[in-house]
């Protein structure tokens, strides 16, 4: 069923929109004719009268009506459209008509369709529009094909879509041409009817259809459907690739420019898939491909990191005699360098260099940044410096800001400022001007180095050279003072921050984070209150922060009131937040309500970590709690992602050394071993210690065996312990070997 049979047709429709029989093609080559706005005198003395007189007076004038008389029907359209006035259009219209003389169909159509433009553009326009359209109707005058696609337009703006897809459905089939299905199509889409606008494009495309789409008609079409859901529905994949395959059947397809438009939107909404399928198909349909959108899509397919497809599309290019230009060649080299295939990049540079894939192309600055940046990502800086002399030496290129930019920033990363600030230096000498990023990528180095000062020293030459910080100079430099503990300056910095630009949450964030670690927790509320009334609010990793700072400044009922103001923000603690509780509330010693905060963690389903079971371990141990501490412990060992690490495995081997349960502590380390974890020095150090208390020789010399084969070398209280036993028992001999690496039991007496 087509979109035309939803309406049934009535007699009155049917003469009021069918084409006229002989000036039908006059009328179409209308519909795009442009006005003329140089008006012979005798019409611009019609216009000044209508206006200058009212109605009434129309008809007893005899030179007005000769001067109408005297028009050509295209006049009437010029001359109804500089009235200016829906009312007064609308009131000569009746003056046609009650004429002696009424003018012929075709001028009272084009006056028709001057009512209608001005109608559409007056306040209220949806009710004048249809008004004048019902009095066409009454007076059966047929209407202009622009007429009709005027009055389409409208009812779509005003979203009277029920009314449009009626004046479709009584069209005549001559009178819809590719202009007037494009706007019903565009009508549609725009009041989210997306079903309803392809089953007019299906008409379009049905083998017989006398009406072809055209350029317009598909972009229409794509745009609705990449907008999706905007127009009614989601769109999937397979529909917009099966839509290309459609239009591609009939012999229609995107020019070069606009499908190398859509594939760069395509890839920019990260819809590689879309685009790779959309060039696809219309290489398999025959379609035309030049390279720019082959390009297109290399590009997508390079930031998205789909290397595989890109090697694919390189070898159709190749095949379907599609020749890479200097742009392709620069996409590829860039991949190349992105997939750390630097070797590669350098070969493919090579044979451009040596015109071995078109004499004609030589390699540009682009293709020479991005081997630079290549070599430089890899570690291999010395090779990029030498690539940036090979730029000048060997090219008519010559490095800019973007070249020294890779390089300078691949010295700050190494920790070489000094190489840094010597490529800075000449870049002046070779009157490369700096840009902003320069200027953050030292400062960002400085920082990096705990260089605060110099960065900022660096940074003021650079003000009074003209180039003024951004948002991230300005973050940078707090965070790096914030690092050295410099919370007064980072608070200078803000300050002046807000007279070059806007603070945004990061510059929030790291301000807190350094007052908080300096336990300026007054400076904190003022900043929290200053970041909530510029528009930002506090995230669980910023809450943490100050929660943290509370607590360690004993203000423990500050940070319940952030729990409070987490809950109103809808945000929920996450296991950071109960660790630094448990941690607080541990350290006081109040290890009741440690516990029951982990319990609560537990029921809020938010699996305790080895840190959270590591705090409360400790703190039992310190308080003599052995058994409670075994408790947490075997509750820890129930969760697969808290497996006991070194640390808690030696808080309770010594503990339990300390409270002479070296049986129990010698069953600990079993433990340990068997699930893999690691012990050190502490660990062995503990045990010998207690087994020196007790005199166990041969368990010592067992332990000592087992740390050699564990490969933990002995520390110097592991020595100093082992060395006052040892030599007191004459046992010198197994110490020598054990500390040489080889085990202790292997000969000797045994005592």
């Amino acid at each position: 069923m087509n979109i035309a049979s939803i309406y049934p047709k009535s007699s009155k429709f049917l003469r009021l929109l069918k084409p006229y029989t002989k000036l039908h093609s006059s009328f179409l080559h209308l519909a795009t004719e442009k006005p003329n706005n140089h008006f012979p005198s005798s019409i611009t003395q019609i216009i000044d009268f209508l206006k200058s007189n009212d109605k009434q007076t129309w008809s007893t004038n005899d030179q007005l009506s000769q001067s109408i008389s005297s028009l050509s029907s295209d006049n009437f359209l010029q001359l109804v459209r500089s009235l200016d006035s829906y009312s007064i259009g609308f009131d000569f219209i009746e003056h046609l008509r009650s004429m002696p003389k009424n003018p012929d169909e075709k001028s009272l159509s084009f006056a028709f369709q001057a009512v209608f433009e001005l109608a559409s553009r007056e306040t209220g326009g949806d009710n004048k529009v249809l008004e004048v359209y019902e009095k066409a109707m009454e007076w059966g005058v047929s209407l202009s094909v622009n007429s009709v696609t005027h009055l389409m337009r409208c009812l779509s703006r005003y979203g009277m879509v029920d009314k449009l897809m009626m004046i479709y459905a009584e069209l005549e089939p001559q009178m819809r041409n590719v202009h007037v299905c494009n706007v019903m199509i565009d009508g549609l889409v725009r009041n989210q009817r997306l079903d309803d606008a392809l089953q007019v494009l299906d008409e379009m495309l049905e083998p017989n259809s006398k009406v072809l789409p055209d350029g317009n008609t598909m972009e229409i079409v794509f745009s609705a459907l990449f907008r999706g859901k905007e127009c009614g529905r989601c769109v999937s994949e397979k529909e917009n690739l099966e839509m290309v395959a459609k239009f591609g059947r009939r012999g229609l397809f995107f020019d070069s420019i606009s499908l190398t438009k859509w594939i760069s939107r395509l890839c920019k909404m990260r819809r590689i898939n879309t685009a790779w399928g959309m060039l696809k198909t219309v290489m398999e349909l025959g379609g035309p491909v030049e390279v720019p959108s082959c390009n297109a899509l290399l590009t997508g397919l390079n930031k998205a990191r789909e290397f595989d497809k890109m090697n694919c599309l390189m070898k159709e290019m190749q095949e379907k005699g599609i020749h890479p230009n200097i742009v392709t060649l620069g996409i590829s080299i860039n991949h190349l360098c992105k997939s750390m295939r630097v070797d590669k990049a350098m070969d493919l540079f090579e044979k451009i260099r040596r015109g071995e894939i078109n004499a004609d192309i030589k390699p540009d600055v682009v293709i020479y940044n991005n081997l630079i940046d290549g070599l430089c990502k890899v570690g291999r800086i010395e090779e990029g410096l030498a690539m940036m002399r090979r730029m000048r030496s060997e090219s008519e290129c010559s490095p800019g800001t973007i070249t020294f930019n890779c390089l300078i920033d691949r010295f700050c990363k190494e920790g070489e400022i000094d190489r840094a600030l010597e490529l800075f230096e000449e870049m002046a000498k070779e009157e490369v001007e700096p840009s902003i990023v320069t200027v953050n990528i030292l400062v960002s180095g400085f920082c990096r180095h705990g260089r605060a000062g110099d960065a900022l020293e660096f940074y003021r030459k650079m003000q009074e050279e003209g180039l003024d910080g951004n948002a991230k100079t300005y973050t940078t430099l707090i965070s790096g003072f914030c690092g050295v503990n410099n919370v007064r300056e980072a608070m200078e910095l803000l300050a002046e921050m807000k007279g070059q630009c806007s603070p945004d949450a990061i510059v929030y964030y790291t301000l807190i984070s350094g007052l908080s670690r300096a336990g300026l927790m007054n400076e904190v509320e003022t900043i929290l209150l200053e970041m909530k009334s510029a528009g930002f609010f506090p995230d669980i990793g910023c809450y943490n922060v100050m929660i943290n700072g509370f607590c360690q400044t004993n203000q423990v009922d500050k940070a319940h009131q952030l729990l409070k103001d987490m809950e109103t923000d809808g945000i929920k603690p996450d296991s950071i937040t109960y660790n630094t509780l448990i941690s607080y509330f541990s350290k006081i010693g109040d290890l009741k309500t440690s516990s029951t905060i982990l319990r609560q963690m537990i029921k809020e389903n938010i699996v305790p970590t080895v840190v959270t079971y590591g705090i409360l371990i400790h703190s039992f141990c310190s308080r003599g709690e052995l058994n409670e501490a075994m408790k947490i412990f075997r509750e820890a060992k129930c969760f697969r992602t808290t497996t006991p690490n070194t640390v808690i495995y030696n808080t309770l081997i010594h503990c339990h050394c300390q409270n002479n349960m070296v049986e129990d502590a010698l069953l600990l380390l079993d433990d340990m071993l068997g699930k893999g974890v690691k012990p050190n020095a502490n660990t062995f150090n503990a045990l010998f210690k207690a087994l020196r208390e007790k005199n166990r020789l041969e368990k010592a010399f067992e332990l000592m065996d087992r740390m050699t084969e564990q490969g933990c070398s002995p520390d110097n209280i592991t020595l100093k312990v082992l060395t006052q036993w040892l030599s007191g028992v004459g046992e010198t001999e197994k110490l020598r070997r054990f500390v040489e690496g080889d085990n202790a039991s292997s000969s000797g007496q045994e005592s």
